[in-house]
């Protein structure tokens, strides 16, 4: 399906989240952001930060005590070791054309459709979301028209890009790699200031370095054209400092080794936990 840029202001129905944790409410500031009406917005969650208490004073309807009829769009945020037990009590959201978008980790299309059903979108955002800076993959299932897979796109585009694949195995190697990797790059930055300390810097001035070097770098990664490996080549002097560290990280068993085997296991691991 082609790419839709939607906007959310166009949807009508209710569009109900379930599960309003940190990612639940990232999606609730980006589609308020983007212009979904706040009298729209359904929020079913049992433990509600106060952030998401105040966004009731705007108009969200917040765990309603009355029926809310079908919604056009269920967004399901919960837990995924919780679905089995929450999922079917959303089953009287749904009507024929309603929407249900997961953003649940390891949770296919298959179980999405047996303990809730559907017209199902499966997506994998991760943190940056919360400052409109994530990246979401997704995929429709056959079911998913081309106005439904308009609404969902829109609905994920509120907290960052959005790619749509075609083929679900992806999702566990998309999960490795985007959805735990913020966890990667900050990893970075905190044996970064280590080794700057271990090198003789004061604590405090290694970790402002170590997280402002990460920080701008990705940064500069995000607004260059050019590609990582060019940005790399670029900082680096033949016979320079760099060169030696690189000699280090780039050598038998370095970076290399370690992100592919880091990857090959976050991959196994949501395969496992997909079954």
């Amino acid at each position: 399906m082609v790419e839709s840029r939607a906007s959310l202001a166009n949807i009508s129905g209710a569009v109900v989240l379930a599960g309003a944790g940190k990612m639940g409410n990232a999606l609730l500031t980006g589609w308020l952001a983007r212009g979904l009406d706040p009298k729209r917005l359904v929020v079913i969650e049992p433990y509600p930060s106060d952030d998401v208490r105040a966004l009731a004073s705007r108009g969200i309807r917040l765990n309603p005590t009355e029926e809310t009829g079908e919604a056009a769009a269920l967004v399901i945020a919960v837990k995924p070791q919780t679905f089995g037990d929450t999922g079917p009590a959303l089953r009287p959201l749904l009507g024929r054309s309603t929407l249900v978008v997961s953003i649940m980790a390891g949770t296919t299309i298959a179980k999405l459709d047996m303990v809730c059903g559907g017209n199902i979108v499966r997506a994998m955002p991760n943190t940056p979301a919360a400052i409109g800076r994530g990246i979401t993959v997704a995929i429709a299932a056959t079911s998913v028209n081309d106005k439904q897979h308009a609404m969902a796109d829109a609905l994920l585009r509120a907290t960052g890009a959005v790619e749509w694949i075609d083929d679900e195995a992806l999702m566990d190697a998309v999960t490795a790699v985007s959805g735990s990797g913020p966890a990667y790059v900050f990893l970075l930055a905190e044996e970064l200031a280590r080794a700057g300390v271990s090198a003789g810097l004061p604590a405090d001035l290694a970790a402002k370095l170590a997280r402002e070097t990460v920080a701008g770098s990705g940064e500069l990664l995000h607004r260059s054209d050019l590609d990582a490996a060019t940005l790399r080549r670029n900082v680096t002097s033949p016979g320079g400092t760099t060169a030696a560290a690189l000699d280090i990280l780039m050598g038998e068993q370095g970076l290399k080794d370690l992100m592919a085997r880091a990857v090959a296991a976050a991959t196994k691991r949501s395969r496992e936990l997909a079954k």
